[in-house]
């Protein structure tokens, strides 16, 4: 198709059948994601009175932040294997072992006997997790046009906050269930099971990634041989991480998304994770059912996140990465505190956490959108896990942190304020990273 008869074409006409696809089975794999993961947010308060003994219940917060932070710190590791081993067997097959890992683990999570228990298998479910998203978002940038990649990568990152609301709405009808409830939420995890058949029939494998795996071959022969090798050959041999480092651009372009992603990571494991106790205990003092105001506020939250996600990658698409990002990260900062300190009336919370949604959540649509267009194929799917996962080795301290301040402050605004902070570092890195709005990607 030339680029004038693009042009008079809507986009989504634009599109093959196998790039629908390869969206449909990545928005899938991360709503399963986002499904389990808002699970444990929903869950992990009755669980932990299910496992604990009752002298232990005064320090629940700080129980529940040391299992999110376990969870967070498995993903970290997970997410920055997982992107090394697709950038060496595939982003198909990659996919493939991580949905078919998760589902199982979660499922396992049900049979939890501890909380020791509990926190061990959390922490082997997020390793599974994590080796999902960079896989998915390298897949979608590799197989869109460019012209479409911040639509396609958007609506893909939409399917943790579909995943949200799904474990939300599920959530307030199986919490009625008693104390047990939270097993069967974990129990549901099993089904992307079923999306991995899917996958290995109806996926096709990224043309780019084969071209580089060839051309990885073809340099690995040759320095086996002991021929001299070009820059490229060089390149194509070392291994992905140190690839990251190597050349001067590259290393600042991972030193830059590193901090942005840690920023947006860090705040939002410390501010979000207390969304659904917070609502529980203003919906308690107004002696309303608590669990059935944490499903309310985590659907209303969810659904202002999936407007978000999809918002951010069209918006991107129009108007550029960089602009788009920093508004995000301004609209973060400032809706925290209309969430946790000015806003009083139950209801009015509800409108306040889907805003707070729109930007918070919203916000991590950046980085499917953003970060395949930094690296070349090579090491694409290694440096989009690197920026997205490794700050999770240092956020992984942000819940557990905030739980520890919000027994010690006693109450939820102050730490989520203090946290909130960190959007600011997110705002002043934005507008160092090259703008990448239509161009292609690096080979």
């Amino acid at each position: 198709m030339t680029d004038t008869t693009a042009g008079s074409v809507p986009w989504y006409r634009t599109l093959a059948p196998s790039q629908w696809r390869a969206l449909i089975a990545t928005n899938l794999g991360w709503l399963f994601d986002g499904f389990e993961t808002y699970a444990l947010f929903l869950t992990v308060g009755p669980a932990m009175h299910s496992l604990l003994d009752k002298s232990q219940y005064p320090h629940i917060p700080a129980y529940i932040g040391t299992v999110v932070a376990i969870t967070l710190l498995g993903w970290g590791i997970g997410g920055l294997c997982g992107g090394i081993i697709a950038d060496y067997i595939g982003r198909k097959r990659t996919m493939i072992y991580a949905i078919l890992a998760y589902s199982i683990l979660t499922g396992l999570t049900a049979l939890s006997f501890s909380w020791i228990s509990f926190a061990l298998l959390r922490f082997l479910v997020g390793i599974a997790i994590g080796s999902e998203w960079a896989t998915g978002s390298s897949m979608m940038a590799e197989l869109w046009p460019k012209e479409a990649r911040g639509r396609g990568a958007s609506l893909m990152q939409c399917g943790f906050g579909i995943g949200f609301f799904i474990a939300s709405l599920l959530w307030l009808f199986m919490s009625t269930f008693g104390p047990d409830a939270w097993r069967y939420m974990f129990l549901v995890g099993i089904l992307p099971a079923l999306l991995v058949l899917w996958i290995r029939t109806s996926i096709d494998e990224s043309p780019a990634w084969r071209h580089s795996d060839a051309r990885r071959r073809e340099a690995r022969q040759r320095k086996e041989s002991g021929a001299a090798l070009s820059t490229e050959d060089a390149a194509l041999n070392r291994f992905t991480i140190a690839d990251l480092f190597a050349e001067a651009e590259i290393r600042r372009r991972t030193i830059l998304v590193f901090l942005l992603s840690f920023s947006t990571t860090l705040a939002w494991w410390g501010i979000s994770s207390w969304i659904s106790p917070f609502i529980a205990s203003v919906a308690a003092k107004d002696h309303l059912p608590p669990q059935q105001w944490v499903s309310y506020a985590g659907m209303a939250y969810n659904l202002g996140g999936i407007i978000g996600y999809i918002a951010l990658g069209f918006f991107a698409d129009s108007f550029g990465r960089k602009p788009v990002v920093m508004l995000y990260f301004a609209g973060a900062f400032l809706l925290t505190p209309v969430l946790y300190l000015w806003t009083h009336d139950i209801n009015l919370l509800l409108v306040a956490a889907l805003v707070n949604g729109f930007f918070t959540l919203g916000i991590y649509s950046w980085m499917p959108v953003w970060l395949p267009e930094l690296y070349p194929t090579r090491s694409r799917a290694t440096g989009t896990a690197f920026a997205f996962n490794a700050p999770r080795f240092v956020a992984f301290l942000g819940p557990l942190f905030a739980g520890a301040l919000i027994v010690q402050f006693g109450g939820f605004s102050r730490a989520a304020m203090m946290f909130a902070c960190i959007y600011i570092l997110g705002f002043v890195v934005a507008p160092f990273l090259p703008e990448t709005k239509g161009k292609p990607l690096p080979a």
